[in-house]
């Protein structure tokens, strides 16, 4: 297998998803990005040229992959003619049929998880999804996400779009309350640090048990004299204050509803 690609796109997943695919014998041809500088970067990790021209994108490639933000998917892709090659997305929340007025031959490659890419991840536990328009470009994407990663799967677009959504759930509104829980503890000048044990033994029992039994705290019992005291300490962010309200008010009437 000897499958060439071009990169249109070198952000985090497309960084750390070329970097994957040169690692495991890929030829890597040229990345395209709309910032010189970053096309360029990327290019160089990979040995393979670099453009910041939807024009001057390379025709010679088998698999072409679009690693784009979703709002500039038609300014690009409408001027770069693919010919008969595969064209693939990485998004989660994009259908594979998005693809179907650049190419004849279209695909996804999904890989489930949060990059950065100063960070090293492996890349072989990743559960990678695949997508295509035809039985032959579905073997052809099982055989190049299989080189990558232990675990793939064929998903459609609306299995895709439901995974994406438990994906943000899961991982950016996570994160977003370390922003939350950040903030409160700078009011008293207290680190962010000493949250990270707690953090981390969070995520390890979701690892062992189920998160609807790993969930503890006032909430489920909806203790209101801490869910009040708690309420009024954060009477300076009404924002976070809401927030808190209605994440409580949703563990309790879930775990209610469980317990009937």
């Amino acid at each position: 297998m000897s499958h060439r690609f071009v990169f249109i796109g070198a952000g985090n997943l497309a960084t750390h998803l070329s970097i994957r695919l040169k690692q495991q014998g890929f030829e890597i041809l040229q990345v395209y990005s709309r910032t010189e500088n970053s096309a360029k970067v990327l290019a160089e990790k990979l040995d393979a040229d670099f453009t910041n021209s939807p024009g001057n994108i390379l025709k010679n490639a088998d698999v072409y992959v679009v690693a784009l933000k979703d709002s500039v998917y038609n300014e690009v892709l409408s001027q770069i003619d693919f010919g008969n090659k595969l064209v693939v997305h990485c998004s989660g929340s994009m259908t594979m049929s998005v693809l179907k007025n650049f190419a004849e031959n279209t695909g996804v490659i999904y890989p489930l998880q949060t990059f950065s890419k100063k960070r090293e991840i492996n890349f072989a536990e990743i559960p990678v999804f695949v997508e295509a328009n035809s039985k032959k470009n579905e073997e052809k994407l099982i055989e190049i996400a299989r080189k990558i990663s232990d675990s793939v799967s064929v998903m459609d677009s609306e299995k895709r779009l439901f995974l994406h959504i438990a994906a943000v759930f899961a991982c950016n509104f996570v994160n977003h309350f370390y922003v939350r829980a950040s903030e409160v503890l700078a009011k008293k000048n207290i680190p962010f640090e000493v949250l990270k044990p707690l953090i981390l033994e969070t995520a390890q029992k979701v690892q062992e048990s189920n998160p609807e039994t790993a969930q503890t705290g006032p909430a489920v019992r909806f203790d209101e004299n801490v869910i009040n005291k708690h309420l009024k300490a954060l009477d300076y962010d009404l924002n976070a204050r809401e927030l808190y309200n209605s994440i409580s008010k949703s563990i309790f009437e879930f775990h209610k509803k469980s317990n009937e």
